[in-house]
């Protein structure tokens, strides 16, 4: 198994091959321009891991794992055209480069592109990649649906934003570890123990993210630090502060939240002050650190070596101590 930066060349050069020109323009155009934006490639590159980790190769993984991230950008497309967000990783959304219909009509042709790199192996394979891929599909827009009802709820609990953040998120997670193991002809038994790994650890990711938000580095994390806040978001680090606050702290965060003539700056600086005072911060950083650990206790069901299995459990807690 190599490292995580040894995955990403030869995969970002079978994205490249892949997003040749085509027409029309005005279709393919914005589907070159989102898969070119960049991202950490996480899912794919998850993908090939797992092939390796099974015995099989990166290169044989390279379909499955590009369906992935093709999948996950036509989300992106659809995701900002329902917030109306202008920017994605720091440039246009597509809907804002191009308009409204050809953001709609290059996602749906994204959507169909990802399940035509299936068609690339044999028919077993591709039936359950396939399956996989439909499952996997239909729980990311439950989860979408959940976070947009969310936004009207105030009567949200942990265990469904949990829920949620499992569908819009860690399927997509497990998902991708699962193709790897299905291209690497792993045991049944092995897939879908790679795939409890895979959603644990993409429970764990969300909560980190939630975390990251409100207390990440603005200079390593890459977005507006607080934006959770900014937009009035009931993230795990809320639903806590609700949970395990005094009444007045509870008052306060609703208060906080609600009021739109409090400048961002002030907002985010009292909220985050509330987090910390309920023990909602920390209860985050231990959330996290459950759901890694979880992950971990199913490494040791995995039918592959020891050193295999380090190399997965030290991923793991890459993505459980980053800042980005």
């Amino acid at each position: 198994m190599q490292h995580i930066e040894n995955y990403q060349k030869p995969f970002l050069k079978y994205l490249e091959d892949f997003t040749v020109d085509r027409e029309p323009q005005n279709l393919y155009s914005p589907i070159k321009y989102i898969l070119e934006l960049g991202g950490k490639r996480l899912r794919p590159i998850l993908t090939l891991m797992t092939a390796e980790v099974f015995g099989g190769t990166a290169q044989k993984a390279m379909d499955a794992a590009l369906s992935i991230e093709v999948f996950h950008n036509f989300s992106l497309v659809h995701d900002d055209i329902m917030d109306d967000a202008p920017l994605r990783r720091g440039e246009q959304t597509v809907h804002e480069k191009w308009n409204l219909n050809t953001g709609i009509l290059s996602g749906d042709a994204m959507l169909i592109m990802a399940y035509q790199l299936f068609e690339n192996y044999d028919a077993q394979t591709f039936q359950d990649l396939a399956k996989l891929f439909s499952k996997t599909a239909l729980e990311v827009c439950e989860g979408q649906q959940y976070d947009i009802d969310f936004e009207t709820r105030d009567d949200v609990t942990i265990a469904e934003y949990l829920k949620m953040i499992e569908f819009k998120t860690a399927v997509l997670v497990g998902a991708a570890m699962k193709m790897g193991a299905i291209v690497a002809k792993a045991s049944i038994e092995d897939q879908n123990a790679i795939y409890e790994f895979g959603r644990y650890l993409g429970i764990a990711f969300q909560l980190q993210d939630d975390y990251l938000d409100a207390f990440g580095n603005p200079e390593t994390f890459g977005k507006q630090v607080g934006g959770d806040i900014i937009e009035n978001k009931k993230t795990y680090l809320y639903l806590k502060t609700m949970e395990l606050g005094s009444d007045d702290d509870s008052l306060n965060l609703k208060t906080f939240m609600s009021n739109s003539e409090l400048p961002n700056t002030n907002k985010v600086e009292k909220v985050k002050a509330l987090f910390n005072r309920s023990g909602a911060s920390e209860a985050t950083q231990i959330a996290v650190k459950n759901y890694t650990n979880k992950a971990f206790e199913v490494l040791k069901s995995l039918n592959i070596a020891d050193d295999r299995k380090q190399s997965l459990r030290l991923f793991g807690e890459q993505l459980m101590n980053r800042r980005v």
